[in-house]
């Protein structure tokens, strides 16, 4: 049987609950029952976090090519050229080349074979732009490293996932008043095409279920209440039907996430950021998992922030964490 690569785990923000997700996460690796994984890290600054939360583990430098071997007995970890200073609790810019560096060779062990998926810790975008981070976010960082590697342009999207839910903002960070303007057929068709794609390929759904969930109150209420989901949304569901995607609706988002509901598809989309991260999060608070699709590999991570005020004192709950280690699993067997 061919050994399965390890999957590369990023160190995140590390003033942030990163590193200490991280290390819980190894620790529960048995009881998990997680895959191998590595840490794209500075090993003497996690042996320090280890220390100062009394968490009994050895960790061990090691190359992509060892971590599956070592991973029973240590936690491997890819040295970063840069060193870790940081403080628990404390925003630094100064820790930005070392969060960028974990997620360039997570991609670049990515795109080599060494690992088979990449699962990014939490960043702060904010510690990045003060430091000239010049891409909006995490994912259009990622979609930028795969362009580079692959030569071509990749539109990525982005999915929230637990086992009782799956759903794609199809507008993210922008404002409400916004999303009339943003929310194009163009756009909804691109990007349930990505999500019906990787559903397939990533998830082995073989006809995914996409539904649409309206823009306004009742789905429109027959354009009573607005005129996008008659304008707009309809005639996208239309053509997507007509390329052979199963997608329905818009239906109102206030019926479609109840028990019953959630059974008639797989996965919902959704015109603003909050119609679906509020049910995903009120299903799955700590067990969410954050999954980039439309990118030439398999990309998780939890689906939380850095949480400053919590780190360093060992009171950071691993679950998303390692749901997501389990999710790139799946998704790469």
């Amino acid at each position: 049987m061919t050994k399965l690569a390890p999957i590369a785990v990023t160190i995140g923000d590390p003033a942030g609950i990163g590193p200490e997700i991280l290390l819980k996460a190894y620790l529960s690796r048995q009881r998990k029952s997680l895959p191998p994984f590595y840490a794209i890290a500075d090993a003497a600054y996690l042996t320090a976090v280890a220390r100062s939360l009394s968490l009994d583990l050895k960790i061990e430098i090691s190359s992509p090519d060892e971590a599956v071997d070592r991973f029973p007995n240590a936690l491997p970890v890819s040295s970063l050229k840069e060193t870790i200073n940081a403080t628990a609790g404390r925003p630094d810019k100064n820790n930005a080349p070392a969060i960028v560096q974990s997620i360039e060779q997570a991609v670049n062990d990515s795109v080599t074979y060494k690992a088979r998926a990449i699962v990014t810790n939490p960043i702060s975008k904010s510690i990045l732009y003060a430091a000239g981070f010049s891409y909006p976010g995490h994912t259009e960082f990622l979609a930028a490293l795969a362009q580079r590697h692959y030569g071509e342009h990749f539109r990525s999207v982005m999915m929230l996932w637990a086992r009782e839910l799956a759903v794609v903002p199809l507008t993210i960070h922008i404002a409400l008043r916004a999303v009339p303007d943003y929310l194009t057929q163009e756009l909804i068709i691109e990007t349930a095409e990505i999500v019906a794609r990787d559903l397939t390929s990533r998830f082995k759904i073989i006809t995914p279920r996409l539904a649409f969930s309206g823009l306004n109150p009742h789905a429109g209420e027959d354009g009573a209440l607005g005129r996008e989901e008659i304008e707009i949304m309809q005639p996208a569901i239309e053509t997507l039907v007509i390329k052979g995607i199963k997608a329905q609706g818009p239906f109102p988002a206030d019926t479609m996430f109840h028990a019953q509901a959630r059974q008639a598809y797989d996965v919902a989309l959704c015109p603003t950021h909050d119609q679906a991260l509020i049910p995903i999060k009120t299903l799955a608070f700590d067990r969410g998992v954050n999954v980039t699709l439309g990118l030439p590999f398999v990309r998780t991570s939890p689906d939380h922030g850095t949480a400053f005020t919590i780190a360093g004192k060992n009171l950071a709950d691993p679950t998303s964490l390692i749901e997501a280690i389990r999710l790139a699993h799946e998704m790469t067997v």
